[in-house]
């Protein structure tokens, strides 16, 4: 592989971007292209896929090598909440990087979050630091606007691939109302998934963390692609 190429490569990764190495296996001339280029590819449709699926393989000309490198989904939790404390374990179990964001010291514990990355201070700060990105899901679980909104604006700015936010229809329309008050534009308000977490009938606070991991997993997996390489 070319020096500059492996540079490219490094640098997407350190910026959280997706990219694909094509490599011809009869030539051994090798190529990046970044996510956001894949839909002006040559090879668009097998990148795309291949970018949604996060796996690497052979095209199919039998001669072109496709090693694809997306980053690790991460999940942002606003909210130490019960809800929260089954949720990490969880998300973790299958695969995610979780962290935990509540300015409420009284809530956000080592003691009740163990094992997880956990951030007692105010989103608008703790998100300066590690910022949201495409490849990122929100979870907002305050039920508090001072609290969820700044970090759903800055998941939806991101393209995040997954913002949801606890609360019935009604709590939803309000918050609604504020976001676009604040500068949301209304086709990006209707990306949150709210009531938050699939219709599975959940009662207890780990059946709601099921429903809701399930919804981030199959938007992950089965989500717009626009929403999933965006730059």
């Amino acid at each position: 592989m070319k020096l500059d190429i492996l540079r490219e490569l490094n640098r997407a990764r350190h910026e959280r971007r997706a990219a694909i190495l094509v490599t011809d296996t009869v030539s051994g001339e090798v190529r990046l292209v970044r996510g956001e280029a894949a839909a002006r590819d040559p090879l668009a449709g097998d990148l795309q896929k291949r970018l949604l699926s996060a796996r690497s393989g052979m095209h199919e000309d039998g001669r072109t090598f496709l090693t694809v490198h997306v980053p690790p989904p991460r999940l942002v939790v606003i909210g130490a909440v019960h809800i929260s404390q089954a949720l990490a374990p969880m998300a973790r179990l299958a695969g995610f990087d979780v962290t935990i964001i509540d300015p409420r010291t009284a809530f956000a514990t080592h003691e009740r979050f163990p094992d997880v990355e956990l951030l007692a201070e105010w989103p608008e700060e703790a998100l300066k630091a590690r910022p949201l990105d495409a490849y990122t899901a929100l979870a907002a679980l305050t039920h508090d606007p001072k609290v969820d909104d700044h970090p759903i604006l800055a998941a939806l700015a991101a393209r995040s691939f997954y913002v949801g936010a606890l609360g019935s229809r009604k709590t939803h329309g309000t918050r609604v109302e504020r976001l676009i008050a604040q500068g949301a534009a209304p086709a990006d308000v209707e990306r949150i998934h709210s009531p938050i977490g699939i219709d599975i009938g959940s009662q207890s606070p780990a059946e709601i963390a099921v429903a809701i991991l399930a919804e981030i997993i199959a938007a992950l997996r089965r989500g717009r692609q626009a929403e999933r390489i965006a730059a």
